[in-house]
């Protein structure tokens, strides 16, 4: 079943989409200054819709609203709330125009358990101050180079709040705010078609942004790093000890710094295929690397292209997953639920096709883009038939001490055809979820490093 975009709600974007990339950027003083009226200093609407059923952003969930600190077991601000309406398979038609394409074939694999419970939406994003500052300044020197697979002249917030392309977006998306330096453990879960639940990785996780580094800094001292990571396997009992490290820069044009530490060979190698489809080890192999947190890496085997905005039932501020085990927040083919919450939101559409030349076993993509975040929301994929094949369904959770709505990894990934399914980077098993630590020394994120701490 094709899901129609309805609502555009973007100007212009058909004659957009036809003007190359390097063309696109900064945009004028006058656009930028509607950051402070009629958008929201990240970019989004600041009015709700006119049916009422998304309200105006008036400056999210922060410290100010009875927050919790970082430290310990995160809670769910909104447990009270009760859904508006449940979306089943008898009635999905009913409200097929604000779902995915791949949600859509949800119900239609699994008619007697998968369903949505559709609460009041909340426009929690936020983020500090500075951030929108940065944010507003960006939005007149940001531009795109080397057909997209660059950014230059942002730095410390959004670089397009105001996107005139798909490169765009997905740019925004993969520098998302989503704290400065953050230490995690996780779970994934890989579980087959017949119920079966396997832990494919459980890891400790060191995540820094260097983007973000300096808030009053103009980014003259960045050296173009946005994200550096630590993952740390230490289950399965086949996997401890191993690790990865990665350095992602806002220039693609040369690929990704990754790095991979394995325990039996005590040495660190440079790892250029953890990308693209090639299958991800770390969720045994379900899903293909630039298919984590949403979408990572370069996108030079595709062509992106902004297809506008739309309203979308999404999930959203799922802090309940955090409250709960695992075993109690999955069922055999999902997510229990009751224990998911789902919003109406707007979004950004980009659609992915495979460029000529190039080539991708998911060979068109879309992905829905949280207008208040920039994260991707949900992203659906289609087989080299034209056949829905996958779809992933991020986790947002909001996080006031920070403030921000995160979405870092945490997400259900379902293979639509075969039913295997994936609960990805779950924090519910851990005491200690997703928290702020003091900046590391960018010497910590280095090959030698890794050997160093893994080798204790």
């Amino acid at each position: 079943m094709k899901n129609p975009i309805h609502r555009i709600l973007a100007v212009a974007l058909g004659l957009l989409a036809t003007v190359p990339a390097l063309s696109i950027g900064a945009v004028s003083p006058q656009e930028a200054a509607t950051l402070k009226t009629t958008l929201t200093p990240l970019g989004a609407e600041r009015a709700g819709n006119k049916e009422g059923t998304i309200p105006a952003w008036t400056g999210g969930y922060t410290a100010g609203s009875g927050a919790q600190k970082s430290e310990g077991r995160r809670v769910d601000p909104f447990a009270a709330d009760k859904p508006l309406f449940t979306i089943t398979a008898a009635n999905a038609s009913k409200y097929s125009e604000h779902l995915s394409e791949g949600v859509m074939a949800l119900f239609q694999r699994y008619p007697e358990t998968f369903r949505i419970n559709v609460y009041p939406t909340r426009r929690t994003a936020a983020a500090p101050q500075w951030l929108y500052n940065n944010t507003l300044r960006n939005a007149t020197q940001a531009k795109l180079s080397k057909d997209g697979l660059a950014v230059e002249g942002a730095y410390g917030g959004v670089p397009f709040p105001i996107p005139k392309s798909g490169e765009e977006v997905r740019w925004n998306h993969l520098t998302r705010w989503r704290g400065q330096s953050i230490d995690m453990r996780y779970k994934v879960w890989a579980n087959t078609p017949s119920g079966q639940s396997v832990l494919a990785t459980q890891a400790t996780v060191n995540d820094q942004f260097p983007y973000y580094r300096e808030p009053a800094g103009d980014g003259s001292k960045h050296d173009g790093m946005f994200w550096q990571s630590i993952q740390s396997t230490d289950a399965p009992a086949f996997r401890a000890g191993e690790a990865l490290l990665l350095r992602d820069q806002n220039d693609f044009s040369d690929g990704r710094m990754i790095w991979q530490y394995l325990a039996g060979q005590r040495r660190v190698r440079r790892a250029p295929n953890i990308g693209f489809d090639t299958p991800d080890f770390v969720a045994s192999g379900t899903s293909f690397f630039d298919e984590a947190f949403g979408g990572v890496g370069s996108s030079e085997r595709y062509d992106l292209k902004l297809l506008g905005k739309k309203e979308m039932y999404i999930p959203y501020n799922t802090n309940r997953l955090l409250t709960i085990s695992d075993a109690e927040a999955m069922a055999k083919n999902h997510l229990k639920p009751e224990n998911l919450r789902w919003e109406l939101h707007r979004v950004w559409v980009v659609e992915a096709t495979l460029k000529a030349g190039k080539r991708h076993a998911v060979p068109r993509r879309i992905s829905y883009h949280d207008e208040d975040t920039w994260a991707t929301s949900v992203m659906d994929g289609w087989d080299a038939q034209g056949k829905i094949w996958r779809t992933d369904l991020m986790l947002p959770f909001v996080a006031p001490e920070l403030p921000a709505v995160v979405t870092m990894c945490t997400d259900a990934f379902f293979n639509l055809q075969t039913g295997a399914w994936l609960y990805r980077c779950s924090m519910g098993d851990f005491d200690e979820q997703y928290k702020a630590v003091p900046y590391r020394a960018d010497s910590y994120f280095t090959p030698d490093a890794l050997v160093s701490n893994q080798a204790r």
